[in-house]
């Protein structure tokens, strides 16, 4: 299992020079990815771009970028720039966001969330690949060429939890990422029906990221709870909630890797056995040395 780092927190008060220093320190520290939520105002394919003139192998991941708000030909346009920008160490992560997001947020209409998906794929990764899209669909359409700024196309993930969407994770892409998800719900839902879908296309084993709160602290109970504070509402999240009810848990804070060095170990050989294929770490240490120790129980798995 690869260790990589979920920055997504850095966007509570965002500052480029922070994030831009944390993704550096990822790639020195030998982490395999740096993945970044598109929330608040910070455009996470931009930072990916701009990491790019101050790294060398880290892959850079989006986690995710909602599909509501970008025309495809436009994620893809963003995409291949940072891609050509990072000499190929982008990882496009998408999703569907939420319905509460989307209608009271946007102020969008949220339906039929499946087709959404598949006619966005439909424009996204043609044009990721070659350029030329034509294509007339329910919800998104396009028809055009343009010149391609890289021929090494992005691997595309899609946050995937629900059965539907992972049959399309599988068949149509390189994998999936989750949030709100642990080990009981990685074994029984989520690898065995990307994995078959993927077989059935014949396509290769997809990765499967599992994102989850990191601390590693003698004081579980506090830590906890400042999580569960800072999560509140995404267990009420339907989504959210179906993979957190097969866990047996109230909430994300439940199944966050919170405790001690051994706890924390523990925790991620329990995500590494149920089939995930890469931990993206969400440090949520607050006080140095908490963090610096939670940094040092990851950097072992990654060598381990």
């Amino acid at each position: 299992m690869k260790i990589g780092i979920n920055g997504s927190n850095n966007l509570a008060h965002p500052n480029m020079e922070v994030i831009l220093d944390d993704i550096v320190a990822a790639e020195e520290s030998g982490f395999s990815t740096y993945w970044l939520a598109q929330v608040g105002n910070v455009d996470a394919l931009t930072a990916m771009a701009l990491a790019g003139s101050r790294t060398t192998k880290i892959k850079l991941g989006t986690a995710v970028v909602p599909t509501w708000t970008r025309h495809p030909q436009v994620m893809a346009s963003q995409a291949l720039t940072a891609q050509a920008a990072t000499d190929g160490r982008v990882i496009l992560g998408i999703g569907l966001a939420h319905q509460p997001t989307v209608e009271d947020r946007w102020k969008l209409k949220w339906e039929k969330p499946i087709r959404h998906m598949l006619d966005y794929l439909n424009v996204l990764q043609p044009m990721l690949d070659t350029g030329k899209v034509d294509y007339d669909g329910e919800v998104w359409s396009f028809e055009g060429e343009y010149p391609l700024q890289t021929e090494d196309a992005p691997k595309v993930m899609l946050a995937a939890l629900g059965d539907q969407m992972l049959k399309i994770a599988g068949k149509r892409t390189d994998g999936t990422i989750l949030w709100c998800v642990g080990p009981k719900t990685l074994e029984q839902q989520i690898v065995p029906k990307i994995s078959e879908a993927a077989a059935s296309a014949d396509r290769p084993s997809p990765a499967v990221v599992c994102s989850l709160p990191v601390w590693v602290t003698d004081h579980e109970d506090i830590a906890r709870d400042l999580v569960s504070k800072f999560l509140t509402g995404y267990g009420d999240l339907p989504s959210y909630r179906a993979m957190l009810d097969v866990e047996g848990v109230e909430g994300p804070a439940d199944i966050s890797l919170i405790g001690t060095e051994d706890k924390v170990r523990e925790g991620l050989e329990a995500l590494r056995s149920s089939g995930a294929t890469e931990f993206s770490a969400v440090v949520s240490a607050i006080d140095p040395d908490e963090r610096q120790r939670t940094l040092s129980v990851l950097g072992d798995a990654i060598i381990s």
